[in-house]
């Protein structure tokens, strides 16, 4: 360590505490962090891999700094999206907080009572919580939050990316502020994540009012180490649905067998379905079990022990799960990642690469896409192969180190709710101005104006959520007062609720909802397209009937918002006609169906076609967009649907089509609220249900909709028809 000029600015107990992990130099990251934290004047945002050192990088120097000064009070705040990350991190810390003599404390809802007495009752050191526990603080014990965070140093958010642009992401940032609003000062803020792209508009959701100038570290280290390989799979027509899947579990097994390794499948009836068909094979050849699922609704104690299995490394173990162990916990080292159907993201997708080539081994990603056979009455969809497609485009933005920016734009209205609720609650009473000074003009929530913020008020004093006494204080109403105190007050987030579908009567199943449905459109389920005849909110019931026309296409999405960079990367892929290197024969056979089929029907000249009496647009743009497109195209009496971004306009002409956008481009652009106020059900969030019917829907329309950009597109295409 002699040639760090970093470390020797360290406390001597932290040096200690290095010495003994044995390094034989800091990271360049953690390298680079020391000097900004120590000075504690300015926001710090850490990026770099997986294992790559983030969390030392801001805590050996933060530690330092608390053992230097002594607070008589909790000197670090450290704040996890994940109960599991603070379990792992307070094991990790333990040994360092004993060297410095100051305590290591864990804060969430499974922690036992006598620990948390024991902060209680003095104070110090670190506190390694969650949002919602800190949510809960604030609100229920403001006065011993102004006596432990008194000598507050830093604030560490890990994992910050996961936060950005969500009901949950907008709470931390209120929370933060609260915070400081309480202490009466600016406390410095540092972000640790693997994957961040356009770190300026990182910085801003950091600290949205900007009060402090933010340092940005990225690792300059490369990983150049990386194996990736796309696997190509048909689901034949003759076999239906599961001949693909099969096939994919039969490679899963032969390939994984006797090694430890994640597979991530999206959706937790996939993860179940592939893990039973593995655990059977398993069984079937007569050896142990290997493979393990891991999703959310299990029980805390059968993922902590596929955790600790993983984390022993003794045993082979492979775990098929959802986003649960995309995030930092810690599961030792696995030797690849596989991933099932397309991923959510590109940030995704990279975040999910890190957890694999953590001995200095090389990165190992394989995926496993299937794609219908092509028939006669095979959708344009299928034949353009555009999940492969879509993941041949996330791997190139990967390698090209591109990232989702966070949503920007949005009114997170059903967090407003809450936090409104939750500084009533901590204060007891509080003027409408103060409220939105807080919250609105020096908070997360700027978009929200005062005239706005005095309607949203106004509505919840009419649902008895909040009352105002003859001296002009708000103060809880009776209903809000039982809002506050249900243990589930505390979490921001709500998941998609799950709506039963039926068709005569005959239950089909259940599926999330956390996008447009209105009556008339096309959903697809269990192989078959359907269209939509109700949507009843009230009774989580959506009422289908069969429609008619070819077989339905396989592309159904997963449920987030796909980029207009992502897009617009595919549409270069079919251009360029480049043959990756990392397809295996039947993916390459695959790309090149897709390209041909591409080329053939001159789509890299033209982006709306005819085939039979359906026209097809290929608008290459983001989901907001489309969704956009879609919804101005049905005002206009067209029946269009929009699937994997192509927007599909039955019983239709090209005619017809030019008519409607040049009608569309006749009137005045709309406004995204007005295209909300098209889709019964606009109750996506926790708190939704509160809001005034136009503030939901305004919410809603900057959440889906991209007017700009969709008339953008119609007015080149007019103009280039014109030409």
């Amino acid at each position: 360590m002699s040639e760090s000029q970093g470390f020797n600015q360290l406390h001597e107990g932290v040096q200690r505490w290095v010495w003994s992990q044995k390094w034989n130099a800091l990271r360049d990251i953690q390298e680079q962090a020391i000097a900004p934290i120590l000075k504690a004047e300015c926001d710090v945002i850490i990026s770099a891999s997986t294992a790559a050192g983030k969390t030392e990088a801001a805590l050996l120097p933060a530690c330092s700094l608390i053992a230097e000064n002594s607070p008589n009070s909790i000197g670090i705040l450290y704040i996890s999206p994940l109960k599991a990350l603070i379990n792992d991190q307070y094991r990790r810390l333990q040994g360092l907080g004993k060297i410095l003599g100051f305590p290591v404390t864990p804060w969430h809802g499974d922690v036992l009572r006598s620990v948390k007495d024991k902060q209680r009752k003095n104070p110090r050191g670190i506190l390694l919580i969650t949002p919602e526990s800190l949510e809960s603080l604030l609100l229920n014990h403001a006065g011993w939050c102004l006596h432990a965070f008194e000598g507050l140093s830093h604030i560490i958010v890990d994992e910050f990316h996961a936060f950005l642009g969500t009901e949950r992401g907008c709470q931390l940032q209120s929370l933060m502020h609260r915070l400081e609003f309480l202490l009466q000062r600016t406390i410095p803020r540092i972000a640790l994540s693997a994957t961040l792209g356009k770190m300026q508009q990182v910085a801003q959701y950091l600290r949205p009012n900007g009060k402090l100038p933010c340092e940005i570290i990225q690792s300059t280290a490369f990983r150049s180490d990386l194996k990736i390989q796309l696997r190509g799979y048909l689901t034949l027509a003759s076999e239906g649905a599961s001949s693909a899947l099969y096939r994919i579990v039969d490679d899963l097994y032969a390939i994984l067998r006797g090694k430890s390794h994640l597979v991530f499948a999206n959706s937790r009836s996939r993860t179940e379905e592939l893990t039973a068909a593995l655990a059977d094979r398993c069984e079937r050849d007569g050896v142990p079990n290997e493979f393990f699922p891991h999703h959310g609704s299990l029980s805390k104690e059968i993922r902590e022990s596929l955790e600790v299995r993983l984390q022993k490394e003794i045993l082979p173990t492979t775990a098929v799960c959802t986003m649960t162990l995309e995030l930092g916990i810690d599961i030792g080292s696995v030797d690849s990642i596989a991933q099932v159907t397309v991923p959510h993201s590109v940030a995704s997708l990279r975040q999910r690469l890190g957890r694999s080539g953590r001995r200095g081994e090389a990165a190992i990603l394989r995926m496993f896409i299937a794609e219908n056979e092509i028939t006669a009455k095979s959708h344009l969809l299928d034949c353009l192969r555009l999940e492969t497609i879509q993941c041949v485009a996330m791997i190139n933005l990967l390698l090209k180190k591109w990232y989702e920016p966070a949503p920007n734009n949005q009114y997170h209205f059903s967090t407003l709710v809450q936090q409104t609720l939750s500084v009533i609650g901590q204060y007891g009473g509080v003027r409408a101005n103060q409220l939105w000074l807080l919250l609105c003009d020096t908070g997360p929530f700027s978009l929200v104006n005062q005239t706005l913020y005095g309607s949203f008020l106004r509505s919840l004093g009419k649902q008895d959520l909040i009352s105002q006494t003859q001296d002009g204080q708000l103060i809880l109403g009776s209903r809000g007062e039982k809002f506050v105190e249900h243990y589930s007050f505390y979490t921001a987030f709500n998941t998609p609720e799950e709506y039963r579908l039926e068709c005569d009567g005959r239950v089909l199943g259940t599926v999330p909802i956390d996008g447009p449905m209105v009556a008339g459109q096309l959903v697809i389920f269990a192989g078959k397209r359907w269209k939509v005849l109700q949507v009843n909110a009230e009774k989580k019931l959506i009422m289908l009937k069969l429609a008619t026309g070819g077989r339905p296409p396989r592309f159904v999405g997963n449920g987030q918002m796909v980029h207009n960079i992502v897009r617009q990367e595919m549409l270069r892929v079919y251009k360029q006609r480049t043959l990756p290197i990392y397809l295996n024969n039947e993916a390459k056979i695959i790309f090149d169906e897709g390209l041909e089929y591409f080329h053939a029907m001159g789509l890299d000249k033209i982006n709306v076609l005819q085939i039979g009496n359906t026209v097809h647009i290929l608008p290459w743009l983001g989901d907001q967009a489309t969704n956009t497109i879609t919804v101005l195209l049905r005002n206009e009496g067209l029946s269009a649907d929009s699937f994997g971004g192509v927007i599909d306009i039955g019983n239709s002409s090209l005619k017809s089509f030019s008519k409607a956008v040049k009608a569309i481009l006749g009137k005045s652009r709309p406004k995204p609220v007005e295209l909300a106020k098209r889709i019964p059900n606009t109750i996506i969030e926790k708190h939704d249900t509160v809001l005034q019917k136009e503030m939901r829907n305004l919410g809603y329309g900057a959440r889906f909709f991209d007017v700009d950009g969709a008339w953008q597109w119609m007015e080149r295409l007019t103009l280039n028809r014109q030409s």
